[in-house]
C-alpha cells in the first residue's frame, strides 16, 4: 500500500468528524478584530505587540475580512493575542466517496466513447455487458495511480 492510498482513509477519517455547522461563524469584522475588542485591546496595544504599525494591523483586519490575509500574518496576529490558528479543508462530502466517484465518471465516459465508435453489433451487447466494463474500468483507475484521475 502506498503512503497516498493510506492517506486517503486516515485524513478522510479525521476531516469527516468536522461539523461545518458546528464551526462559528466568521465575525463580520474578522475574528482579529473580534478577540481584540472581547480582550479590550486597542488597536495600537496589538499593533505594538505584534510589532508593527497600526496602519499594518489594521491592513490586516482589513485583509483578513477579505481573504488576503497571509497565513504567517494571521498566525503572528493570532499569538500577540494569546491564541491559537486552527486551519482546515472541510470536504463537501467523504474524501473516499469524491474519489470513488470520480473513477466512475471517468470510468462511465471512457466507456461510453468506446461503445460510440463500435458497430451496431457490438453496441447490441446488453446493458449487464456495458455495467461490468464500465466496473472494471473504474476498478483499474482505482488500483493505479490516483494522480491520473485528475488529469
Amino acid at each position: 500500500m502506498s503512503r497516498d492510498e493510506s492517506a486517503l482513509p486516515r485524513i478522510d477519517r479525521v476531516l469527516r468528524g468536522i461539523d461545518p455547522d458546528a464551526l462559528p461563524p466568521v465575525p463580520s469584522g474578522g475574528w482579529i478584530r473580534a478577540v481584540r475588542q472581547a480582550l479590550g485591546m486597542n488597536a495600537r496595544q496589538l499593533a505594538q505587540r505584534v510589532g508593527v504599525r497600526v496602519s499594518t494591523l489594521l491592513g490586516a483586519e482589513k485583509n483578513e475580512v477579505s481573504g488576503a490575509i497571509s497565513m504567517t500574518q494571521l498566525r503572528r496576529v493570532a499569538a500577540a493575542l494569546d491564541c491559537e490558528l486552527h486551519y482546515v479543508l472541510v470536504p463537501r462530502e467523504s474524501l473516499v466517496t469524491r474519489v470513488d466517484r470520480r473513477a466512475e465518471e471517468l470510468a462511465t465516459a471512457g466507456i461510453a466513447s468506446v461503445a460510440h465508435s463500435m458497430s451496431d453489433d457490438a453496441q447490441n451487447r446488453g446493458e449487464d455487458f456495458w455495467e461490468a466494463a464500465v466496473a472494471d474500468l473504474k476498478a483499474q483507475l482505482l488500483r493505479g495511480r490516483r494522480s491520473s484521475l485528475w488529469d
